[in-house]
């Protein structure tokens, strides 16, 4: 779907109800808000976003039967999903929520945020998960007495390159990849790799030669993936015996499932599925721990740094 079909429906007095909508939903005035859309969809019933803030509403009202059927035609509408209608069908049982988050959503969400992403982070957030996988692989390769240097890195979701930038110094040649290309164009002003491609991060490994690096980095990327399967395969086969994995992600208050799609419109995964998936994929998990990520609304987001190792010698 065309950008400007998502951002205007072409008539300015809807643009302004919509947006008034929007106002009275962070208002909670869910009520007022689903009364002033159900209006907006009759009037422009082929505008994918009216029928997404209709659902939100909806649901927010406890209305689950009316929601999916909104979500349902946004999706209809705009079948790359760049609004998200799946995960919210996904939120609400009506599909599986494994692969509901698609790619388009995924490349909308930071194209549109890669302006502000770093402040945001950084400045609102406390964003740290970078530092927090320097910290541990600066820890394991103390434990195993190697120098902290590598030839060959991989930068899965790199955004902005707030992880090439912190791992650069430790790296001879660092590659990157995202699905959004604004965020690669403020990664490539940092000037801390190599070589930047826009990619899904599977796509990208698989496209790497078999046993071509030795640190593979995934810093707050991975909760964006309901089934991980894949991505592990694939990071197994591009990393060199003894080359090392490492990455971040919220923790599932149950450990013992796979995947649970949260209301921040995130996945959190079960560290034993995690170490499960790593271990059929071929990796020795060499470091699972507890760790904030960042905070949301004031409030810690609870993770996990998890560190996996090929086995073998050579890295």
């Amino acid at each position: 779907m065309q950008l400007t079909k998502l951002t205007t429906s072409g008539d300015l007095i809807v643009d302004r109800r919509y947006t008034f909508a929007r106002t009275l939903m962070e208002e909670k005035d869910w009520q007022a808000a689903a009364d002033l859309l159900a209006d907006t969809v009759r009037q422009v019933p082929e505008w994918a976003p009216a029928w997404v803030g209709f659902g939100d509403a909806l649901a927010a009202l406890g209305r689950t039967d009316e929601a999916r059927e909104a979500f349902a035609t946004a999706l209809k509408l705009s079948p790359d999903d760049e609004l998200g209608a799946g995960l919210r069908l996904a939120r609400l049982g009506a599909l599986p929520a494994e692969n509901a988050m698609s790619v388009g959503y995924v490349r909308a969400l930071f194209d549109e945020y890669a302006g502000q992403f770093d402040a945001h982070l950084r400045e609102k957030l406390a964003y740290r998960g970078p530092e927090l996988l320097l910290e541990t692989l600066l820890d394991l390769c103390r434990e195993r007495g190697r120098e902290p240097r590598f030839r060959h890195g991989l930068d899965l979701g790199c955004g902005t390159g707030l992880m090439g930038e912190v791992v650069r110094p430790h790296v001879d040649v660092l590659a990157g990849c995202d699905l959004s290309p604004r965020m690669l164009d403020r990664a490539r002003r940092r000037g801390c790799y190599d070589r930047l491609v826009v990619a899904e991060l599977t796509a990208f490994l698989e496209a790497e030669a078999p046993g071509s690096a030795d640190l593979v980095l995934a810093a707050d990327v991975v909760i964006y993936i309901g089934d991980l399967a894949p991505v592990m395969a694939a990071t197994a086969r591009v990393l060199a015996p003894g080359g090392l994995f490492l990455f971040t992600t919220q923790a599932a208050a149950d450990e013992s499932v796979d995947c649970v799609l949260g209301e921040d419109m995130r996945f959190a995964h079960g560290t034993g599925h995690l170490q499960g998936l790593l271990a059929d994929a071929g990796l020795e998990t060499v470091r699972c721990q507890p760790a904030v990520l960042r905070h949301d609304a004031g409030k810690p987001v609870e993770g996990v740094v998890l560190a996996a190792a090929k086995p073998g010698e050579g890295a």
